[in-house]
């Protein structure tokens, strides 16, 4: 069975949006993943399709029901994890991304309105991910960027499956800079070490690029590289 991302949300009409198009979108229609966008009201119990109700102890907005998630849920078995996209959850890395990539698929939560009522995340072990510390309006946006970035490493899906290797997170660092045709544009040339046709020092040198953009833009990033590398010759 090919890899399988199972969305669950309100809005199952924003799938597969964007990932209908470039190399997810062809990858879906060849058949090298699959797509299901589950409808969470279609598990709700009265005339008005209701999903969420007021929370307990007050406060503003709505909160998810335990009950129609866990229905949703319950009636949606499909292999992989159930992950629900919350900016309170662990930040999104390579690695988990690789781990995901890996698997038979992923069950991927939407929230929406204030949360999840908690208990029905405790009783299936949900495992809550973030993209970041900022809040959208909801947890779509983040599932498609998940299933993005686990489908582009998925077999066939990438003709030149060595460019995997030097991408940003790959190392632990940043990816170093590109450059392209015209080989002078507005007062500006290639760096001279590209065009010398040394394969070696070329590499040496974007190793050398790839580090120092990451000790400047992330330190957090640096600081972790530096740490497993420690004792070793990086070069």
């Amino acid at each position: 069975m090919n890899w399988t991302a199972t969305v669950l949300t309100i809005f199952p009409e924003m799938f597969p949006g964007p990932l209908a198009h470039s190399l997810a979108g062809k990858a879906l229609a060849d058949g090298l993943w699959q797509l299901d966008a589950v409808d969470i009201r279609s598990f709700a119990r009265d005339k008005h399709r209701s999903v969420d109700d007021s929370p307990f102890g007050g406060g503003p907005g709505m909160v998810m029901r335990p009950d129609v998630i866990d229905a949703a849920l319950t009636n949606t078995a499909r292999p992989g994890p159930v992950i629900c996209l919350s900016p309170r959850g662990k930040k999104l890395d390579q690695m988990r991304v690789t781990e995901l990539a890996s698997g038979p698929g992923v069950r991927l939560l939407c929230g929406r309105f204030e949360g999840i009522d908690q208990r029905v995340i405790d009783a299936h072990r949900i495992e809550e991910i973030s993209l970041g510390d900022f809040v959208l309006s909801g947890g779509e946006p983040a599932a498609i960027a998940l299933i993005d970035a686990c489908v582009r490493l998925l077999p066939g899906v990438i003709g030149a499956i060595e460019t995997l290797d030097e991408e940003s997170f790959q190392r632990g660092l940043l990816e170093y800079p590109h450059y392209t045709r015209p080989q002078e544009w507005q007062g500006h040339t290639v760096p001279e070490i590209l065009l010398s046709g040394h394969h070696e020092n070329i590499r040496r040198w974007r190793s050398a690029q790839a580090e120092q953009v990451t000790r400047e833009r992330r330190p957090d990033l640096w600081q972790q590289y530096l740490a497993r590398v420690s004792g070793t010759d990086e070069n």
